[in-house]
C-alpha cells in the first residue's frame, strides 16, 4: 500500500508565487492546495488538514499573522512557514510566537524551500509510520510496560523474555531514569513466579541500622523496640521476586550477608538461631560501575560476580531517540485518559523539541514533560509552547577560557553547592526528595553535603 502524500497548503495573493511554489513542492512529493484569498485558506485549512501552510505575511483581506494565529487555533499539527518580500525582524519574532516553524524571504532561495519540504515530508511520513502500526508490530515495541523501537530496546526485550522462566539473580544498570524498575518487573512478569508477590526496596533509603532487620527479619527481643517477631522482605517475597534497588549504597556488612543468602537460601533473622529456608528470585539494579566500585573496596567482588551472571543494560534515552516518538505518544494516551483530556498527539514544532532535547534525566524526565505539558494544554495537541515551558531548565557549565584548572573545579564546585541549596530549599528541607529531583541517592547526596559543608 502505497503512503499518502503530505499536503501542502499555499497561499499568496500572487498567482505567480503561488505556481513556483506549487511546481517545487509537487516535485519533492507534496500534493498542493493552491489558494490566492486568506479567509479561503482558513476554510481549506479546517476542511483539508494540511501538513504545511506556507502563507504571505501581508494579504489583502486578511494579514498573514492572523491567518497564522487562526491556523495555530484551528490545527496546531500542520507546519506554518511565514513568506514575505518584506523582511522585518519583529514580524519574524512575532511570527515565531505565536507558532510558525519559519520565515522566507522572496525571492525564495530554491535549496532552504526544499529543505522545508524534505524535513515537513519526513515528519508526516514518521506520522504515518506511528499510526499505521498495527497490532503485531505493538506487540513487538512493548515488553513489561517498557517502549522501544530501537535496536538496544529490542536487544533488552529479547533478553527478558529469554531470561525471564530461568534466571535467580540478574543485574539491571543504567542511568538514573532509564527505567531499570521496570526491567525487574518484566522478569518477574514473564516468568513463572509472575502470580507470586513482587517486593521492591530502595538500599538507599532505609536507616542502616535497621536494614538487616527489614532484609532479614528479627526474632522478638532482638533488640530494644522487637516487641515481636518480624518477617524481612526475603521471607515475604518468598516464591516471588525481591528487587533491590541502588545496591551499590548497600554497606559492605550487609553485602556479606546477601551474598550467604543467594548462596545459601537460608535466611537467620537477628536474634535467632534457626534460619529460615527461601525462594526469592532476586534483582538489583544500580546506576553504578560496580567492577570499578569492587577495585575501590566499595563493593564485594563475590557478589559482584554472583550477581553479574545475567547483566542486563539499559541505554540513555539520548542514544536511542529513535525510541521518542512512541514513548510520547504512549505518555500522551495514559495523560489524556488521567486527566480526562481529549489530547490526540503532539505538534510538529514540539516534536523537533522533544527529539533535540538532551534528556539527562532520560525516559522519567521525558514522562514528567509529557504529563505537565497536557496539564497545561487546553487544546487537542501539545504544542511547542506547552513542552517549552515543562521541560525543567537545566544548568550548563561553560566551557573556561583560559583559567587555571584549579579556578575550573572551584567554580564548579561552587556551581553545585548552589544548585544543591536551591533544591533543598525548594523541598523544604526533605533530603529524601531533594534526592530524587537531583538524581542522586539519599546516601550519594549525604556525601555531597559533607563535602560542601552543609551536613548538619
Amino acid at each position: 500500500m502505497t503512503a499518502a502524500r503530505p499536503l501542502l497548503l499555499v497561499v499568496d495573493d500572487e498567482p505567480p508565487v503561488v505556481a513556483l511554489i506549487r511546481r517545487v513542492a509537487e516535485k519533492e512529493g507534496f500534493d498542493v492546495l493552491p489558494c490566492t484569498d486568506g479567509r479561503q485558506a482558513l476554510d481549506l485549512a479546517r476542511e483539508r488538514r494540511p501538513d504545511l501552510v506556507m502563507v504571505d505575511l501581508r494579504m489583502p483581506d486578511v494579514a498573514g499573522l492572523e491567518i497564522v494565529r487562526a491556523l495555530r487555533e484551528a490545527d496546531a499539527k500542520a507546519t506554518v512557514v511565514l513568506m514575505t518580500g518584506f523582511g522585518s525582524i519583529d514580524s519574524a519574532v512575532e511570527a515565531v510566537k505565536l507558532g510558525a516553524a519559519d520565515y522566507l524571504t522572496k525571492p525564495f532561495d530554491l535549496e532552504r524551500l526544499k529543505e522545508t519540504f524534505s524535513k515537513v515530508r519526513e515528519d508526516a511520513e514518521r506520522r504515518t509510520q506511528l499510526m499505521t502500526v498495527d497490532r503485531e508490530v505493538a506487540a513487538r515495541l512493548e515488553c513489561g510496560g517498557m517502549t522501544g523501537r530501537s535496536p538496544a530496546m529490542q536487544e533488552v526485550f529479547d533478553l527478558i523474555r529469554r531470561l525471564a522462566p530461568h534466571v535467580r539473580t540478574a543485574l539491571v544498570c543504567g542511568e538514573t531514569g532509564t527505567g531499570k524498575e521496570l526491567v525487574a518487573r518484566a522478569l518477574h512478569q514473564y516468568g513463572p513466579r509472575r502470580s507470586n508477590k513482587f517486593v521492591t526496596v530502595n538500599c538507599s533509603a532505609v536507616v542502616e541500622t535497621l536494614f538487616e532487620s527489614e532484609l532479614f527479619g528479627h526474632a522478638r527481643g532482638a533488640f530494644a523496640g522487637a516487641m515481636d517477631a518480624k518477617a524481612g522482605l526475603f521471607e515475604t517475597a518468598h516464591d516471588g521476586t525481591l528487587f533491590l534497588d541502588e545496591i551499590g549504597e548497600l554497606p559492605l556488612t550487609l553485602q556479606a550477608k546477601l551474598l550467604h543468602v543467594l548462596e545459601t537460601g537460608e535466611v537467620q533473622r537477628i536474634g535467632s538461631l534457626l534460619p529460615v529456608k527461601t525462594d526469592v528470585r532476586v534483582v538489583c539494579a544500580t546506576n553504578r560501575d560496580l567492577a570499578v566500585e569492587v577495585e575501590a573496596g566499595h563493593f564485594l567482588r563475590d557478589l559482584f560476580g554472583r550477581l553479574n551472571i545475567v547483566q542486563l543494560t539499559l541505554p540513555p534515552l539520548r542514544e536511542r531517540r529513535e525510541d521518542i516518538p512512541y514513548l510520547t505518544a504512549a505518555f500522551v494516551r495514559h495523560f489524556s485518559e488521567r486527566f480526562r483530556k481529549s489530547i490526540t498527539g503532539v505538534a510538529l514544532p514540539a516534536e523537533r523539541l522533544l527529539n533535540e532535547a538532551p534528556w539527562q534525566g532520560n525516559v522519567r524526565q521525558l514522562r514528567n514533560v509529557i504529563e505537565r505539558a497536557c496539564m497545561l494544554t487546553d487544546g487537542p495537541v501539545l504544542t511547542e509552547r506547552d513542552v517549552r515551558a515543562s521541560i525543567r531548565p537545566v544548568i550548563v557549565i561553560p566551557p573556561s577560557r583560559g583559567h587555571a584548572i584549579a579556578d575550573s573545579d572551584h567554580a564548579l564546585s561552587s556551581l553545585e553547592r548552589q544548585h544543591i541549596m536551591k533544591v533543598i530549599a525548594q523541598t523544604g528541607g526533605n533530603k529524601a526528595r531533594a534526592a530524587r529531583q537531583l538524581g542522586l541517592s539519599r546516601r550519594a547526596l549525604y556525601r555531597r553535603l559533607e563535602r560542601h559543608g552543609l551536613a548538619h
